[in-house]
């Protein structure tokens, strides 16, 4: 196992959609793409939405796909993840995406203010005993607002933890982000297609146990 991480970390430094912080993550070294995503890398003006937690890719790339007229950066911490991702999307020649290794807490040093259209986070880790932690809590809402486009952009949960649905519901009145859509379960109610045509590798797990999956959308 050890040895094929190692053969992905090294593929991951070849793949030219592939940004790994241990490059830029260093005092008096600024992130080349910042504020230039569009002009520098995607050669566009279209939209540009991010999955942050995004794995191995499953949903930067379906949305991709489905969307060609947007932008899409998938943001995850694990390399070895990242390493399938960007092969897929390599292979399907996808010049609308591209993968960012870093923790999220530091994603101000990667986009500039207003340059980001939209925002997914598809099964995130609850972190029930540490709300600070929480991809969704209004310490991670508030990196997002530094680089969210001018007047706001949505902010999309899909889990498949009850706590975590319900904590944003109740936690969207007292921090004033309008909730503009929330599905109890998406399997068993009607709703955009894009949430059950695309099964993570997570969600196919929590769905044969049995677990409800939920989404929610926000305005931040």
């Amino acid at each position: 196992m050890a040895k094929h991480k190692l053969q992905r970390f090294a593929e991951n430094e070849t793949f030219p959609n592939l940004f790994q912080r241990n490059k830029y993550d260093c005092v008096g070294v600024e992130f080349p793409l910042r504020g230039k995503w569009r002009t520098d890398y995607f050669h566009n003006d279209n939209p540009i939405v991010l999955e942050l937690g995004c794995g191995k890719g499953e949903y930067t790339i379906a949305m991709a796909k489905r969307m060609p007229d947007c932008n899409y950066i998938g943001v995850d911490r694990k390399g070895a993840r990242l390493w399938r991702g960007c092969k897929d999307a390599l292979e399907a020649e996808m010049g609308n995406v591209a993968f960012l290794r870093i923790t999220i807490d530091r994603i101000g040093y990667y986009f500039a203010e207003g340059e980001v259209d939209e925002i997914w986070v598809t099964f995130p880790d609850p972190q029930l005993q540490h709300e600070r932690r929480r991809l969704v809590s209004p310490r991670f809402v508030g990196y997002y607002r530094q680089i969210m486009k001018q007047g706001g952009g949505a902010l999309h949960l899909k889990t498949d933890s009850r706590e975590l649905y319900e904590y944003v519901l109740a936690t969207a009145p007292e921090q004033q982000w309008p909730v503009l859509e929330h599905v109890d379960d998406v399997y068993g109610e009607p709703c955009d297609s894009l949430l059950t045509e695309v099964q993570t590798f997570y969600e196919k797990m929590w769905l044969a146990e049995g677990k409800r999956i939920s989404y929610v959308k926000i305005q931040i």
